[in-house]
């Protein structure tokens, strides 16, 4: 028996889901997968191969605030030159910063179809909405 036949089909009239990262991402393999799992239409969006969409970028710096964005936990962040991590100080910084270096967001990024944004991985969360 193929395993995509024990895959639960995506519910009818479900909008689509757009998930943004990087493929080779744990966190977002792991998201990406509980998303299918729970039979949601999902979108893939990578910014190694696609890049950071500045219009996304900007609404959602609006609706989660940019510090909630970048990531200064990943390695990317921390291998930056000291001068590029003090120059982030507002949003603009940031977003500036985050179209460059895609690898300092914080992912996965989730454009849920009723228009909410998520970013990280909670399948508790996930699961309440």
């Amino acid at each position: 028996m193929s395993s995509l036949s024990t895959m639960p089909k995506p519910r009818p009239g479900a909008r689509p889901i757009t998930l943004y990262g990087i493929r080779n991402c744990d966190t977002v393999r792991a998201a990406r997968a509980w998303l299918i799992a729970h039979g949601h239409n999902v979108a893939f969006h990578d910014f190694k191969q696609a890049g950071v969409p500045a219009d996304r970028l900007a609404d959602w710096v609006h609706a989660l605030g940019w510090e909630r964005l970048l990531n200064r936990q990943g390695t990317t962040w921390r291998k930056l030159d000291g001068a590029l991590r003090d120059a982030v100080v507002d949003a603009a910084s940031a977003m500036q910063l985050l179209r460059a270096q895609p690898s300092v967001i914080k992912r996965p990024v989730v454009e849920w179809g009723d228009g909410a944004v998520t970013v990280g991985f909670d399948a508790a969360a996930w699961a309440a909405r």
